[in-house]
């Protein structure tokens, strides 16, 4: 018979072969994202539009401009709009704006917002002072001539491409719309499972219903998403509908894991508060759930977590587009214009065009994000948790 000296040592070695196991495959996973795409990662990769854009753009300014003392003898500025150019190997890029300048506010042909920014390139000029095509050899000084003796212009720019902040912003979009109106819901449906309702059928169906959910997989939620708030509530593919198919598909970590931080406050707490004459109300908003904070904040954690790891629900929902959920009209953000998140962009350039540097790269700053965002809660509970058992 085997000794039990043996057995000890045997099952040591498992629980060791385990750990390493885990810890290897970890750091592998990001040994490889990492090696393959850290030499995009740049302030221009995160800050940049996803594809170039070539636009006709019309300017009006009626005012005069003062050069920066900061500018370089590389550097030329044009009072009448309040931009600096530089040449480049290709022409000529837009190297600084004044925040007052009329450039901010231009408008394509479509009459659609299209601020100009520092980075774009610019390539025509049009206006009453004459007409000048750009190239890398055109002189400096008839480009800033031509800008300064027009008070309307229609600049031909083109903006860089080969970034995710589209992605970005609509990733944090589609988090804000999920969790706004998953965490309420989940919550307070966790309170009235721990707090009110009595052991029997009810609680037991909604609890299993809870685990039936949370076991579907979200390319289901992905097709009901498109069902109901896509066509039915007529939606559109956007970054509402995105949102609502994720809150469903959160509320089910929402719920389990806020039960069980109120379930992990102390009885003792609850019979101390009634028994200096609380309500029930009053013993949940000032005794319970403050004790309970670090544990909802948990399930707030995985609920964004998932939220940022999902793909398969948002295929049907927001769409691939790598663009800014912009209104066409206004300019401004919108939920009910379409997007992309960033794995689902992940996604479809590795399925797309084999690129596993983009695909990588993205994968980084997804990394980054969770680990921010598990810092900053972790920061906000330790602050406001008051429980100490």
């Amino acid at each position: 018979m085997v000794s039990r000296k043996v057995k000890d040592n045997l099952l040591n070695g498992l629980i060791w072969l385990s750990a390493a196991v885990s810890v290897g495959l970890l750091v592998s996973i990001v040994y490889f994202i990492f090696s393959n795409g850290w030499s995009l990662i740049s302030w221009d990769f995160l800050t940049n539009d996803y594809e170039s854009q070539t636009q006709y753009v019309n300017v009006v300014t009626d005012k005069t401009f003062i050069a920066p003392t900061n500018l370089s003898s590389d550097e030329y500025f044009s009072e009448n709009l309040g931009i600096a150019i530089e040449q480049t190997e290709e022409g000529y890029e837009i190297v600084y704006v004044d925040d007052a300048s009329p450039v901010k506010h231009a408008i394509n042909n479509a009459d659609e917002a299209f601020p100009v920014k520092v980075g774009y390139e610019l390539s025509q000029i049009n206006g009453d002072g004459g007409n000048l095509k750009i190239k890398a050899n055109t002189p400096v000084e008839d480009i800033i001539n031509t800008l300064n003796r027009s008070n309307e212009l229609m600049l031909k720019v083109t903006s860089p491409g080969g970034g995710i902040f589209p992605m970005i912003v609509s990733t944090l979009m589609l988090i804000a719309v999920a969790l706004l109106f998953a965490a309420p819901i989940g919550i307070l449906a966790a309170i009235y499972m721990v707090e009110y309702a009595k052991p029997g059928k009810l609680v037991n169906m909604i609890r299993f219903a809870t685990e039936v959910l949370s076991g579907i997989p979200s390319v289901v939620f992905g097709l009901f998403g498109m069902l109901i708030f896509v066509n039915t509530f007529k939606l559109g593919m956007s970054i509402l509908s995105g949102g609502l198919t994720l809150m469903i598909l959160l509320l089910p970590t929402m719920m389990r894991t806020t039960e069980e931080a109120l379930k992990s406050v102390p009885m003792s707490y609850r019979e101390a508060s009634y028994g200096l004459g609380a309500n029930k109300i009053q013993t949940l908003s000032k005794v319970v759930l403050p004790s309970a904070i670090p544990g909802i904040l948990v399930g707030v954690i995985l609920s964004i977590g998932r939220t940022i790891g999902e793909s398969a629900a948002l295929l049907f929902t927001i769409g691939t587009f790598a663009k800014l959920p912009v209104n066409p009209s206004s300019g401004t953000l919108s939920l009910f214009e379409t997007g992309t998140s960033l794995t689902v962009r992940a996604y479809v350039e590795v399925k797309e065009s084999g690129n596993i540097q983009m695909a990588a790269a993205i994968g980084i700053v997804i990394l980054v994000i969770v680990f921010t965002l598990n810092l900053v809660s972790r920061l906000i509970s330790r602050k406001f948790s008051k429980a100490n058992y």
